[in-house]
């Protein structure tokens, strides 16, 4: 690699850090946070009271840190952030999903007995793209068209290429002229709409199915769910839930006898078919009607079978952690002005970007915020969600981890044992900045990896 003039001052940071009297502690900093790529620095203190005779018992400052600062883990999901803390949030989000499905924090083996399908919401066609097809195990062709028609613009719509995983191609438009990326925008920003609209839904027809008012069912019977939201290459997003069903309790209580597989799927195929929002005319555009696609998948999970509880929690909790990264786009806000033509994104992307701004400057779809969710291609819905009832909360699971850290400190002496009721616990913190210096970005990798065993107390490096 040659030595440039960011990559001389990098090295000289990264010197000048090794031969600081504090680099161990900074290296141990490092490792508290798990190698998190942006961590946040913190600047205050914490003091332990004696309620009754007014002693300080214990006083922690970052005045004795490595600059003066805390840092602690930045705790994004996002894996193109921060792969570190991207993977936390992936290990908590699998053990919340997983918990749902066999039992575990708080909930009882018996939910294993309860309805549940694993289903999966498609956006409709905005146009033919390039696509990855395998059968037992070979790589088709991209979906060639015997009777390929030749576009107005002059292009052939059919293609007879075996892509690889990695062709860039995956998910452009055949034409891109002919591509419907007003659709695809719109439709990335109704989506979270047409969820609503398809639980309210599957919750009407599981009452209309048992003869019951909704009301009435709801002493009867629960819908309990967790989603995932998940980009398409050609870049509209499609979810995927798991949909449980429980009696009035939750996960703790079964469902009536009623209450079978067979009349969940039967909902679910009925909710997705019949869901629409509505998007009014604006400009030359006509008013468009928006609906999920044909290919609805239901599936039946099983301990043994096909389809695991494993198998399930993992692709849940592996897309819980990204975005729009795979259709080629950024993972930040678009600034106003921005000079598009800039930006490190593929053609597609950078169309359907543009298509957003656009779409924004008009009044009608003001509430769609299509100009502040460019960056997300017009999708501004919760990546991962769930009922109240699914299972434990990722709050609660963050709760009992910081609960072990802490014991596990006042078992080593690192914090001393305090009676909470007889403490005051006073706690003065401020925001002090965020991430590395480009000098320090390169110790922090190192000491991630495999700890700092050469760190100087002085002198030349």
């Amino acid at each position: 690699m040659p030595v440039t003039s960011a990559n001389a001052h990098a090295i000289r940071g990264a010197i000048a850090r090794l031969n600081d009297p504090d680099c161990s502690r900074f290296a141990s900093q490092i490792r508290r946070t798990g190698g998190c790529r942006q961590p946040i620095h913190l600047r205050g203190k914490v003091e332990h009271w004696d309620r009754a005779t007014g002693t300080l018992l214990h006083r922690y400052s970052t005045r004795l840190e490595p600059d003066g600062v805390l840092r602690v883990p930045c705790k994004t999901r996002r894996a193109s952030r921060c792969p570190a803390c991207a993977e936390t949030y992936r290990a908590d989000t699998y053990h919340l999903i997983r918990a749902g499905l066999v039992g575990g924090k708080g909930v009882p083996a018996s939910v294993t007995a309860h309805p549940c399908l694993f289903v999966t919401l498609t956006a409709p066609s905005f146009g033919p793209v390039h696509t990855r097809r395998q059968h037992n195990g070979s790589v088709l062709p991209c979906p060639p068209r015997r009777y390929a028609e030749t576009c107005p613009h002059g292009r052939v719509l059919s293609c007879t290429v075996r892509h690889g995983a990695e062709d860039d191609c995956l998910g452009e438009p055949l034409c891109p002229d002919c591509y419907d990326y007003t659709g695809s925008v719109l439709f990335n920003a109704v989506a979270p709409l047409l969820w609503k609209r398809f639980a309210d839904a599957l919750r009407r027809n599981l009452a209309k199915l048992g003869g019951l008012t909704l009301r009435d069912m709801r002493d009867q019977l629960v819908v309990s769910f967790a989603k995932v939201a998940e980009y398409q290459r050609r870049g509209v997003v499609h979810l995927h839930a798991v949909i449980r069903l429980d009696g009035p309790a939750g996960p703790i209580s079964p469902p009536p006898a009623w209450a079978t597989l067979d009349l969940l799927r039967q909902a679910v195929e009925h909710a997705a078919s019949v869901v629409i929002a509505k998007i009014p005319a604006f400009d030359c555009e006509p008013a468009r009607v928006l609906r999920w696609g044909t290919q609805l998948d239901a599936r039946s999970i099983a301990m043994d079978g096909e389809l695991t509880d494993q198998a399930v929690a993992g692709y849940i909790a592996k897309y819980a952690t990204k975005a729009a990264e795979c259709v080629g786009t950024i993972d930040r806000r678009i600034v106003p002005g921005e000079d598009l033509a800039a930006l490190p994104v593929r053609d597609h992307a950078r169309r359907l970007i543009a298509e957003c701004l656009r779409l924004g400057a008009f009044e009608e779809l003001t509430e769609l915020r299509l100009t502040q969710w460019a960056h997300m291609l017009g999708f501004r819905g919760h990546f991962s969600t769930r009922s109240r009832r699914y299972s434990t909360t990722l709050g609660d699971i963050r709760a009992e981890r910081q609960e072990h850290a802490r014991d596990e400190q006042i078992t080593t002496g690192r914090l001393p044992l305090l009676d909470e009721d007889t403490v005051l616990v006073i706690s003065e913190w401020e925001y002090a900045g965020k991430g590395y210096s480009p000098g320090d970005a390169l110790v922090a990798a190192f000491a991630s990896a495999s700890g700092l065993p050469s760190c100087s107390s002085g002198g030349g490096a």
